[in-house]
């Protein structure tokens, strides 16, 4: 029968043998197998990038997970508000590669919290890398502290931290670079001392007040540093003066005007009295260690009117009468006892500059290893003592 002129007869089946495939009937099962490979090859593309994306999502969740495991929640709880900050981070790898591994060659120094390095960063940007070594005395919380104080307060009379690294064990803050390095090398070398006459002295005593007034007033919150001292105090290549380390530094809020603590931190020979015999600080214990800044124990000269006598040799020749008057009246009165007594980092400042202020008559000098707590204690709600340290408060 030919079916294609003829058709089906009746109701009758029709059965066919069908020849070979023609070229239109193998095009045909070649249009239905061509989308099948396709998608095939698709999925697996697919199934590639798929893996391939958490591979590299891997690694930045790691490295996410190491910010968060360090900075913690720095919102509201650090006092710089309710919103996220972001904070520059960088790798363990481009530091080795800026410090040429931590050479010896490229170190600038070291203390208690470990070692700090001078790299190139990204090949042309010279800066100081502090790393802190593992058992140092600045753990996670101060790390995370000078993180954000930093990072956070812009001054040009506070050193700018740039970035930080978390891997592991190890910490790292990237600073700016100062060549000049820090205060205490030059005042405390016998060579170096002579470079610092007293214009410049001077100079660097009225910017550590701009910045600790900064702290104190100007901020958006109330900064109380707590380990000012020589060595924090960092030079640029102008001689203008930076603080620096700001691990300890606490951050107050509101209304609050002082705080009380039994883990006493810092360095004795700046301490105040009421905050290393007691635990107790606000911005009058920054405005002591000020006044240690300004000049050691002078209470005996100052009251026989030789105080010109504390003035350094190196600097005799150069320096202002009555400049150098004003800085030992004024350091006197940094360091009574009282801390109501001492007066507030902006009249400090006025002084400094205009020397036009009339100054109070400073109190002598705690000179005693105990205080009278019983007196202060209708003043403070709170009395903390730091049973693991004896600290005996001598004439430095």
């Amino acid at each position: 029968i030919d079916v294609e002129k003829g058709g089906a007869v009746g109701n009758e089946n029709l059965y066919l043998r069908l020849t070979a495939l023609s070229s239109k009937g193998r095009k045909s099962i070649v249009i239905k197998v061509i989308p099948a490979i396709s998608a095939i090859v698709l999925l697996i593309l697919l199934l590639a990038c798929l893996v391939w994306f958490r591979k590299f999502k891997g690694k930045h969740d790691k490295k996410g997970r190491l910010k968060r495991l360090m900075m913690g929640d720095l919102r509201i709880s650090d006092g710089l508000g309710e919103e996220t900050h972001e904070f520059p981070f960088i790798s363990f790898e481009e530091i080795v590669d800026a410090t040429n591994n931590f050479s010896m060659y490229n170190l600038l120094g070291e203390g208690g919290f470990g070692k700090v390095y001078k790299g190139l960063l990204h090949g042309n940007k010279e800066v100081a890398v502090k790393r802190l070594s593992r058992g140092s005395r600045q753990g996670v919380i101060e790390f995370r502290n000078e993180v954000v104080v930093i990072a956070k307060l812009q001054h040009k009379n506070l050193v700018r931290l740039l970035c930080y690294c978390v891997q592991g064990d190890e910490k790292l803050l990237i600073y700016e670079y100062l060549p000049n390095k820090s205060l205490d090398i030059f005042l405390f070398n016998s060579e170096k001392k002579p470079m610092l006459h007293w214009p410049a002295r001077f100079n660097i005593l009225k910017g550590v007040a701009r910045g600790l007034l900064y702290l104190h007033q100007d901020s958006r919150l109330m900064i109380i540093h707590r380990d000012l001292k020589t060595s924090n105090i960092l030079l640029d290549g102008d001689m203008n003066p930076k603080i620096s380390d700001f691990g300890m530094a606490r951050i107050f809020g509101g209304d609050e005007q002082q705080a009380n603590t039994n883990r006493v931190v810092g360095t004795y020979g700046y301490m105040s009295p009421e905050y290393a015999m007691e635990g107790l600080f606000s911005v009058k214990s920054d405005v002591y260690s000020f006044g240690v800044l300004l000049l050691e124990t002078a209470w005996s000269l100052w009251r026989e009117g030789l105080a010109k006598d504390l003035v350094d040799p190196s600097v005799s020749e150069s320096c202002s009468d009555e400049e150098v008057l004003c800085c030992i009246h004024v350091g006197l009165l940094c360091v009574q006892d009282d801390p109501d007594a001492r007066p507030p980092m902006s009249a400090i400042l006025t002084t400094l500059e205009s020397r036009s202020t009339p100054l109070a008559t400073p109190d002598k000098p705690l000179y005693f290893s105990r205080r009278n707590k019983v007196a202060k204690r209708a003043d403070y709600s709170q009395d903390s003592v730091d049973t693991e340290t004896l600290t005996v408060v001598e004439g430095r």
